[in-house]
């Protein structure tokens, strides 16, 4: 059975927000403000900056197994 194309287009189409570039707020952000946003599971740092990543948020923002929060 074919099911024939909608025609009508939804009003509410214009008003929804376009697909948004995370890369691109986190690179303005950096290169703007200085503000890095970085997973600590990010494919494109290796194992030691991985760790650097790791140890500088458990500083700032406590152990994600303390559940604390310091600074």
């Amino acid at each position: 059975m074919k099911t024939p194309q909608n025609p009508y287009r939804c009003i509410l189409g214009r008003v929804q927000p376009e697909v948004t570039d995370l890369d691109a707020i986190k690179r303005n952000g950096w290169q703007g403000q200085h503000i890095l946003v970085i997973a600590e599971h990010d494919e494109r740092i290796d194992l030691f900056e991985r760790e650097i990543i790791r140890r500088i948020g458990d500083r700032l923002y406590g152990s994600r197994t303390s559940g604390g929060r310091h600074g």
